[in-house]
């Protein structure tokens, strides 16, 4: 059993920036993707950023691609999300997430064996 714990959030105004980790409780093997999805309120949840651990593969929803950028340090058990250029729109509960899948498979289908409890992040002057 693998426990995420996510960190990080905060108020933020926009044009700043914030960086999430997500710490696992133990090492996921190889062939795991992880990753970070968000909630809105009033929204469905979407797949922002993953990473899978075989080829390091990424994933970026385009609402993010050039903003957000996700890495993973296996040796501390932890991915991270640098967010730059934050705008009012990415303001979410942001959660991690991790599964026996690909990058794209796990963000795309929002499917995931272990999900995090989540870390809220508002962009707001």
């Amino acid at each position: 059993q693998v426990q995420l714990v996510e960190s990080g959030g905060g108020l933020v105004q926009p044009g700043g920036s914030l960086k999430l980790s997500c710490v696992a409780s133990a090492s996921t093997p190889d062939y795991y993707a992880i990753g970070w999805f968000r909630q809105a309120p009033g929204k469905e949840r979407e797949g922002v950023s993953c990473i899978t651990d075989t080829d390091l593969s990424k994933y970026y929803a385009d609402s993010v691609k050039g903003r957000f950028t996700i890495s993973r340090d296996k040796a501390k058990n932890t991915v991270y999300l640098q967010m730059n250029s934050l705008k009012p729109e990415d303001t979410a509960v942001y959660y991690c997430a991790a599964d026996l899948s690909s990058s794209w498979t796990l963000c795309s289908g929002g499917v995931a064996d272990y999900w995090g409890q989540g870390t809220q992040v508002t962009v707001s002057s």
